[in-house]
Parts: C-alpha cells; structure tokens; sequence
C-alpha cells in the first residue's frame, strides 16, 4: 500500500520560515509528479508547487517566497517556505501521481496533511 506522510508543521510568526516534509513508500513504479496544495478555512484547495522532471511551477501567491525540491531516490518531497504571511495559513497536503506497475494507470496519492499556522 502507498502512503504520503508529511511533517514540519506548525506555528510561526509573520515573517517567519518553515519547512515541510513529505515522504511516500509502498510498492511504487514510478512517482511522476509530486507536488503541495494547500486548504485554508472556507476556500478550495489549491495547488502551492508542483516538480517534475526537474521542472517547477508555483502559485503566483507564493513565488520568490517557497521552493519546492525533490528527492527521487528517497521519494520525498519538501517545500521550504520563507517569508511566511497570515494568508499563507492553511492545512498543506503532499500530493504524488503515480504509477504502480509498469504501463499502468497514473493515480493520485495524498497525505493526510499538516497544519501551518502564521500568527503573532
């Protein structure tokens, strides 16, 4: 079974940094894309960062602030985020497509999320 766990999460002050950290195991071809999205309370969730293949995009909102890296042989993904505003407070998911076999259908993992909270 395949299954997202995040972790960095937390509490910092406007202005502040954090980072998070995502990690997928189980039985795994290949991981396509990998990527943060972000729910705040009352809107849709939306997409923070995504990397493939070496590329990067990012959310208007977020750019020059956070960065996105991957780990392909560790299958992990981590999000760095500098310069933290109150807006940017919302539950961050990792999210994965994936393969799991050979010439199979992509699916999409998600982790169970983590709480980012910028306040003074």
């Amino acid at each position: 079974q395949v299954q997202l766990v995040e972790s960095g999460g937390g509490l910092v002050q406007p202005g502040g940094s954090l980072r998070l950290s995502c990690a997928a195991s189980g039985t795994i071809f290949r991981i396509n894309t990998m990527g943060w999205y972000r729910q705040a309370p009352g809107k849709q969730r939306e997409l923070v960062a995504g990397i493939s293949g070496g590329r990067t995009n990012y959310a208007d909102s977020v750019k020059g602030r956070f960065t996105i890296s991957r780990d392909s042989v560790k299958n992990t993904v981590s999000l760095q985020m500098q310069s933290l505003k109150p807006e940017d407070t919302a539950v961050y998911y990792c999210n994965a497509a994936l393969q799991l076999r050979p010439g199979g259908y992509e699916y999409d993992y998600w982790g169970q999320g983590t709480q980012v909270t910028v306040s003074s």
